[in-house]
């Protein structure tokens, strides 16, 4: 049986974020200065993947990326940040990429160009990665690579967790049913919640979502914190504090990871769930989608900050 020495495979998009942090959005026929900018590997993957890392874990990514020059940016970061890129398949085509705008509150707009990242087959994933996987984590990736990637890990016993993202969400529960019944672990924010069941009521969404199997659905919910309904329990559960938001680029992504290191730490979850709380609230502060803080930090900061209840 091969050994599970990674602690998380990540399936999804590897792309470039170009990030602009401006005072305010420009309106139609309107220019605005940009106060700094920056590029740096992004996607669903890659930011998980750099997340796990930084905490302390293994991780793996599978995706596509384009052989130019955003794609050797791409690989060179995550190799820098410890990733195993054995699983990066290079297509023929461009890299996506992300523009993504910042204002001075920490809000952002971003226009996304997916490039090769959704040209990832099926074929093309790498099952012996996945045989060394506890969690694999399927993040806004296409339905048919997203059940095989789903399929592989649930043959090899890891843990699936997904995340749709705003655009395959919008095709419907029903669309997604066959992937869903392989997840374990759903991320939804609001939006995607609705998306997903067309249940304003984000609770009865959430319930939805479970009755075709997952254990565990979270509905994120920004600042408010986050919804989790689980087997053992229902709990809605505040964010934690923060002195400044500067960018919320990749805050789900951070809170994944959070969440999955939590859990593969052996925390129980609703103390995982507060690991994780505690990484995406540092992740805010920082610019950058991936500026996820280290195990040391989070258990500093919950130290700091968090009171049991």
């Amino acid at each position: 049986m091969q050994a599970r020495d990674l602690d998380v495979v990540t399936v999804g998009h590897v792309l470039i974020d170009i990030r602009f942090v401006v005072d305010r959005f420009a309106g139609p026929d309107e220019e605005v200065a940009i106060r700094h900018q920056t590029r740096n590997v992004g996607g669903c993957a890659a930011n998980v993947a750099i997340g796990v890392r930084r905490l302390g874990g293994r991780a793996a990514a599978i995706a596509k990326i384009g052989f130019d020059s955003f794609g050797r940016l791409a690989m060179e970061e995550l190799m820098k940040e410890g990733v195993d890129v054995s699983g990066i398949r290079i297509g023929i085509g461009p890299t996506g990429f992300s523009i993504v705008m910042i204002d001075s509150r920490g809000a952002i707009a971003i226009y996304g160009y997916k490039g090769v990242a959704e040209e990832l087959h099926p074929d093309e994933i790498d099952s012996r990665l996945i045989s060394r996987a506890k969690f694999v984590h399927i993040a806004s990736l296409r339905i048919d690579t997203s059940i095989r990637a789903a399929e592989l890990a649930k043959e090899c016993g890891a843990k699936v967790s997904w995340d749709p993202g705003r655009r395959l969400s919008q095709l419907g529960i029903e669309k997604l049913r066959d992937l869903i019944k392989l997840v374990d672990i759903v991320l939804v924010n609001e939006e995607e919640c609705y998306n997903l069941t067309h249940e304003r009521n984000y609770k009865e969404g959430a319930h939805k979502i479970k009755s075709l199997g997952p254990s565990m659905v979270i509905v994120k919910r920004g600042a408010k914190g986050v919804y989790v309904l689980t087997n053992e329990f229902e709990v809605e559960m505040p964010a934690l504090p923060v002195e400044r938001v500067v960018d919320t680029t990749g805050a789900g992504d951070a809170f994944a990871a959070g969440l999955i290191m939590g859990l593969n730490r052996g925390y129980r979850p609703k103390r995982a769930l507060i690991y994780a709380l505690a990484v995406a609230a540092l992740k805010v502060t920082k610019l950058g989608s991936h500026a996820i803080p280290t195990h040391d930090e989070v258990i500093r900061y919950l130290w700091e900050h968090y009171e049991p209840e």
